[in-house]
Order: structure tokens, then sequence, then C-alpha cells
């Protein structure tokens, strides 16, 4: 690999483009974009300011100047566009979900091992300091042992009947799209914060796969609950949670990501981003001066950077891998399977 890692984006949405800022922001190159035409992929390139494009995608994997394979594409492409970068032996960062299928997620997590390349997923939300304090507070025993992990991830942008565009039709988006775009957000977000594992769960879905309430239990003995909308007026992107403990309880709102709420018997404490009070595992995550704002964008660029950083030999705590992302792939098959049984199901442990 270049000194500076050379980056391929396949996709030219918006997604697309926080990766190209993110690649850039690790101290990579975005040498060449491909997209659904040979026109819009110049087009995507003179945009992101990527040195060339790619007249296909497959193209873009092939070539001798592109080292990392960013996938940005809709979800029924991401196997076949993985699993080409994988047979070259480049690594993968690929936008969830994995696969449209739980089997060709888990074929595809398997391929990523067999190929021992560096291959990750962003679950990007990991990376906003007061989640890593979140969870070094509960690895710390600051909670007590947790009895209750419960929040919701809502948006409006389908609200009123929006088109949903190619995430709303099952062959390209996959099914049940809200817990499958957002719900799996949450859900590797509260077990990553938590450490605990959902076993068994209860779900329902309804308004044509828009909204999903799940009830589960986890490895640890906590029962839990979170709702995901994308039909929420008021939501823009409203993803929160609270992990509650024996002696304390901590809450996380993404809408407002510089302060983690401390409940305690004596009352509420607001720990903010950069405090003296904050663990060295939110500090490296820290880039800005405190009070000053980091956002999704931010969260993106420590995401990417890690993955640059796994891809050079050195991979840091916490770097969600196509592991991950197949865990994802089976909490979704879980939610299909309960919503259509209206039961309870058991979750495999990946």
């Amino acid at each position: 690999m270049a000194d500076q890692p050379r980056a391929g984006i396949i996709g030219a949405g918006f997604i697309g483009g926080v990766h190209a800022h993110a690649v850039r922001a690790a101290g990579g190159i975005v040498s060449r974009v491909a997209a659904s035409s040979p026109d819009r992929a110049a087009a995507a390139a003179r945009h992101l300011g990527a040195q060339s494009s790619a007249g296909t995608a497959e193209e873009l994997i092939d070539a001798d100047d592109v080292d990392v394979v960013h996938i940005c594409t809709p979800n029924s492409l991401h196997v076949p566009l993985a699993d080409r970068a994988l047979a070259a032996g480049k690594p993968v960062v690929c936008e969830k979900p994995l696969a449209t299928s739980l089997a060709q997620a888990r074929a595809l997590a398997a391929h990523a091992t067999d190929a021992g390349v560096v291959a990750t997923v962003p679950f990007v939300y990991r990376f906003y300091p007061s989640v890593r304090e979140a969870r070094a507070r509960v690895s710390g025993g600051g909670a007590g042992p947790l009895h209750l992990l419960h929040g919701d991830y809502l948006q409006d942008w389908q609200a009123g009947g929006v088109s949903a565009g190619w995430r709303g039709d099952p062959g390209e988006g996959g099914a049940y799209r809200a817990f499958a775009d957002i719900g799996v957000h949450w859900c590797d977000l509260v077990e990553f914060a938590s450490g605990q594992r959902i076993t068994r769960l209860l779900a329902r879905t309804g308004g044509g796969g828009t909204a999903t309430s799940v009830l589960f239990e986890t490895d640890a003995g906590a029962g839990g609950s979170m709702l995901a909308s994308q039909t929420a007026l008021g939501r823009r992107n409203a993803l929160r949670f609270s992990l509650d403990g024996e002696r304390a309880a901590y809450g996380f709102d993404q809408e407002d990501p510089e302060m983690l709420l401390v409940g305690g018997p004596d009352g509420n404490l607001g720990v903010f981003r950069g405090s003296p009070a904050t663990s060295a595992a939110a500090a490296r995550y820290s880039v800005l001066p405190p009070g000053h704002p980091q956002g999704y964008q931010d969260c993106f660029n420590a995401f990417v950077s890690d993955s640059y950083a796994a891809i050079a030999g050195e991979p840091p705590d916490g770097l969600p891998t196509f592991t991950d992302g197949l865990r994802a792939a089976t909490l979704t098959d879980a939610v299909v399977a309960s919503s259509e049984s209206s039961t309870w199901v058991e979750v495999p442990a990946v």
C-alpha cells in the first residue's frame, strides 16, 4: 500500500461524499470514484475532488491505484462488490447492511475472515466521545449491574408518505427497512456501550416497515426496549439510549452529543466532552477544544482513521468489522421472524 492510502469510492450519493471527506481527514487520497454510469462517475469525481473516475465498480476494484475500496451503493450490491474486493486482497469499508439476507451476510463475513484483510462497517455512532465515556464507566463498574437498556432511534424523512427511493424496494433495500436501516445502529451502539448482548426479543413492525418496536433480554439478565421509526415528525436523527444500573444511569442523545447524562441517587450530572472527569477512552476521540461541537462527520472521520490504522497493522479498540455487520444481520433476521410470528425469538450469537 502507498504511504497515503488510495481510496476508491463506489457510489456518488450523500454517503459517498461523507466517505470522501473522511478519507482525506485520515490522510488518504480519493483516487477513483465509480457510480451508476460513467458520466455520473466523472461528475462525482469532479465534485468529490477525486483523481479520476472509473467506468464501472469492477474497474475501480481492480485498479492498481486503489488500495482500499469504500462501498456506498444500494444494499443489494454490497455482497458482489465486497466479495470482488476481498478476492483481490483489498481492504473494504462497506456500508451497512452487509447484505439483504442473513445467509449472504454470514458468507460475506466468512470471506473477510478467510481473506485475512481488514473489512469494516460504519457503525460510526460508536465514535462519539460521550459514547466512549459511557462504555468506560460501565466497564469500570460505575453503574453497578445494568438492569435496563432502553431508548429509540427516530427520524421523520418518510413522514407524510415521502418516497423511500431504492430503500423502499425490498429487492434493493431489504425487508423491514426502518430496523435494518437505523434500528441496527441503536442495537450496535447499546451492545457496544453496555458490553451486553441481546439474546431474545419480541418485535412488532408496522407502517409498511417504517416503524419497529422491540422488547428484549440480554445475556447479563437485563431487560430492554427500543423503538425505531422513520415517520416520527420533528425527529431529524434522534438516536437516544439510557443504560440504567444499580448505582448510576448513563444517557446519550445523538442530537445533543457533547454531553453524557449521568443519573444518580443524589441527582443528575452532565459530563461534557473534554471535561477533566472524562476517561482516556473518550479523550482519544475529542479532537476539538471543549465548546466547539463535534458531530457526525467527525465520527465518520474517526472511524475511517481507525480503519486505516488497522490496515497499517495497528487495530484500535472498538473498530466495527464485518463480524459486527453480521451481528446486525442476525438481529434483523430475528426481528423479522418475531414480527411475522408475534412470538419471542432467540438471537443466536455470532
